[in-house]
């Protein structure tokens, strides 16, 4: 026996109503921005030192900072990132955090 699906004030189905992550599962991204003043050199040291990066990833980072303005160079909770961007504003980086997709 099949049961007809009670229908809330709306009329959408329940079983049909879209679902969403929860905004606190998201992941959060850390993004470091191009500047003027830090080299490319220092920047690599800042991802290998802080993150722990290979050297060849860092410096893959490094060139999408340079090439595009921004790289997200790290994802997260959102505790995380707070942290990961509070540090590189320690190392005289431009850095923010945005939610993930």
């Amino acid at each position: 026996m099949t049961q007809t699906p009670v229908l809330p004030a709306g009329g959408v189905a329940l079983d049909d109503a879209p679902r969403e992550t929860p905004t606190a599962q998201r992941p959060w991204v850390c993004l470091v921005w191009d500047d003027p003043v830090n080299t490319m050199t220092y920047v690599t040291y800042v991802f290998a030192s802080y993150f722990g990066y290979p050297k060849a990833k860092a410096e893959r980072l490094m060139l999408r900072v340079h090439t595009t303005g921004k790289a997200a160079v790290a994802a997260g909770s959102r505790e995380e990132m707070e942290t990961h961007v509070t540090a590189m504003h320690g190392y005289g980086l431009w850095s923010t955090m945005e939610p993930g997709e």
